[in-house]
């Protein structure tokens, strides 16, 4: 039988300890742990009490930016041409519509819309939050506006929204000058980004894209503002607590005369072409049309691919602005070349040859033709500018070689751009032996140069730079900037794209009380002769071009009440073989004839130069084609004023006209 197990007696003091220990290892460790929870809280409500509450309010206040209204833009005489018209849109709230599909199909069946937007409606839909408005049309007709309205009861959530876009009231006519605002795009964001501008873009849809809307963009603009919003926690706003208002765009007034505008308009109808007007005093670009044109108003809502295609596809080229692309200058630019010869002592005005009606280099089978193919006899500088004969320029050209001739036209500005404030002009060519060489890597041959002296060869002007040389040539070496800002709203400076054009400015309040602030422009160093007169030389024979009887502008001109002087010009686009005669009739559309002309008026104190090109004339040269358009174009300038040479001898089909004063 096994011996039973003592049983042990309990220690009470020892589990007293125990236990006592116990206790107070876990009272420690409450109370670090409380100790913890207090600092933390602490924490939270003192040391970082306006952290958190920026977060909070950031929870339930919202930023909303507004976009600025965009300035307005006029003619140098207060026409409106550039204005923000309110549009109207149907805009639905898709929580507060029960039946969208059958909502939608009978709103659409009431104002006609299009099974084409209401599909693009539900499909934006589906990634649109419920709360927020979606549009389903825009552009309402005034129409569909009262039509809706009377019936609004019928359809809870569908509302009409206002809002302001780009108008162009005058369509086609200033599209090339003022360019036009369309939806900003991904490459629009990637500059805004680089150039730190998107934040001021926040709120706003559109942007200059080209011509005057796209050069002086910052200040069309304005400044955005922002509407600071109470939301809840599904984004929906409750209330208003702060609004900072936009700061609008500056209105802009340019030198451009609509009215003249609507004149080369007319007499570019039909025909492709550019005209340019400007006033040689101070550079204002006075007129500038480029046909056929385009209406920018349809970039605005943004361009149907149908229309876009239509616009593409075109022979006539409508997006082309030709007033700053590239012509053959033809004999516009003998001039030039007369004052070149002069200048280096080639010729004299006294210097006379022989024109049998062809000029042949020594050596050379190639005879270089005249326009007149019997010749024009002896020929005299002042005679040789005022019947445009070739075979004179063709020997000067000959004699003064091409880097003399690439030299002087570059100083009138041929070759590079003439600085106007816009952003899509093309520079030209003024062929050379460097230029040759780096565009074909081929020699220049001296045959080259005698089609030079006429302009044609590689030479290519634009209607605009032709402007700008004649403005050189009457201010007798001043050089002027073309420009088409004359002034704008209030006080503010211009940026610096402009390049440093900008030297003065003055405010002066116009009739509406508003602060303008007329623009004043740099000019370029003046071109200085050896001998000053003979600016005056070449003047008179352009001034002779147009008053007397037989000469190449004579009878365009004839009957007009002011004093006007110019120089024809027929450029050839296709090249003719020795044997063969150019005969437009039968020659293909594209490969006739341009038509130039280049014209100031008054001759003793010029306030107009206009430059004229028409593309592929039917029949008849500058003198029967170009001429007449800028006669129309100086006829609507001067209105009724009589302005006539002081020599009665200049203008004697004009005899019974002297004495008369000039008027308004």
């Amino acid at each position: 039988m096994a011996p039973r197990r003592r049983i042990a007696i309990r220690n009470h003091s020892a589990e007293a300890n125990l236990f006592a220990r116990r206790t107070f290892i876990a009272f420690i460790g409450v109370l670090m742990v409380l100790l913890l929870l207090f600092s933390n809280i602490f924490d939270l409500e003192v040391s970082s009490y306006e952290k958190y509450q920026t977060r909070s309010n950031s929870n339930r206040i919202k930023l909303l930016p507004v976009a600025p209204n965009r300035g307005l833009i006029y003619d140098r005489n207060g026409v409106l041409l550039a204005e923000n018209k309110a549009i109207y849109s149907l805009e639905i709230i898709p929580e507060e519509v029960e039946d969208m599909q059958a909502s939608v199909a009978e709103v659409s069946a009431l104002l006609e819309i299009s099974k084409e937007k209401q599909q693009k409606f539900f499909k934006a839909l589906k990634r649109k939050r419920r709360f927020k408005p979606l549009e389903l049309h825009s552009r309402l007709s005034d129409q569909q506006v009262a039509l809706f309205s009377v019936n609004q009861h019928k359809f809870p959530g569908f509302f009409i929204d206002a809002r302001l876009k780009r108008y162009y009231p005058f369509a086609d006519l200033t599209t090339h000058n003022l360019g036009y605002v369309a939806r900003i795009n991904r490459e629009d964001v990637k500059k805004l980004d680089a150039q730190g501008k998107s934040e001021n873009y926040a709120a706003t849809h559109g942007i200059g894209k080209l011509g005057i809307e796209k050069y002086y963009e910052d200040i069309l603009h304005g400044t955005i503002g922002h509407q600071e919003v109470e939301i809840n926690n599904q984004g929906r706003i409750i209330r208003t607590l702060n609004f900072t208002p936009p700061v609008p765009g500056k209105d802009l007034t340019l030198t451009l005369d609509i009215e003249l505008q609507m004149i080369a308009k007319r007499a570019l109808s039909g025909k492709r072409g550019a005209v340019v007007a400007m006033d040689p005093r101070d550079g204002g670009v006075l007129a500038m049309y480029s046909n056929p044109s385009y209406d920018g108003n349809l970039f605005v809502h943004g361009i149907s691919s149908k229309n876009y295609s239509k616009l593409l596809k075109s022979k006539n080229l409508p997006l082309i602005n030709r007033s700053i692309q590239g012509y053959p200058p033809a004999s516009t630019v003998k001039p030039f070349m007369a004052l070149l010869g002069l200048e280096e002592e080639v010729i004299t005005p006294q210097t006379r040859i022989w024109d049998p009606g062809w000029y042949q280099m020594k050596g050379i089978d190639n005879k270089y033709r005249d326009w007149k193919k019997w010749g024009h006899g002896w020929v005299n500088l002042t005679k040789a500018i005022e019947e445009s004969c070739n075979v004179y320029f063709y020997n000067l050209a000959y004699k003064l070689g091409i880097n003399r001739i690439s030299t002087m036209m570059e100083k009138f500005g041929f070759g590079d751009y003439t600085g106007i404030d816009l952003h899509e002009e093309t520079k030209g060519i003024v062929p050379s032996v460097g230029w040759k060489r780096a565009r074909y890597n081929q020699p220049w041959y001296t045959g080259e140069t005698i089609s030079v002296g006429i302009g044609q060869s590689y030479w290519t002007v634009s209607p605009l730079q032709l402007t700008q040389a004649t403005s050189i040539l009457v201010n007798k070496g001043e050089i002027k900037i073309p420009h088409l800002l004359m002034a704008m709203s209030d006080s503010q400076q211009l940026a610096s794209q402009d390049q440093g054009k900008i030297i003065k400015s003055a405010e002066n309040p116009d009739k509406e009380g508003r602060q303008i602030e007329t623009i004043f422009y740099e000019n370029k160093p003046p071109i200085k002769l050896k001998d000053e007169n003979n600016w005056q030389l070449v003047l008179d024979a352009m001034h002779n071009t147009v008053q007397r009887p037989g000469a190449t502008g004579y009878n365009a001109f004839k009957g007009s009440t002011y004093d006007a002087a110019g120089k024809t010009g027929s450029a050839q686009v296709a090249r003719i073989a020795q044997d063969e005669k150019y005969d437009a009739e039968t020659t293909q559309e594209h490969k006739r004839d341009n038509a130039m002309f280049i014209a100031f008026a008054p001759y003793e104190n010029p306030e107009i130069v206009v430059a004229v090109a028409i593309e592929n004339v039917a029949k008849g040269g500058g003198a029967t084609n170009a001429a007449p358009v800028a006669r129309q174009i100086m006829d609507q300038y001067f209105g009724n004023r009589v302005i006539l040479s002081k020599d009665k001898s200049k203008h004697p089909q004009h005899e019974d006209l002297y004495g008369v004063q000039e008027s308004d």
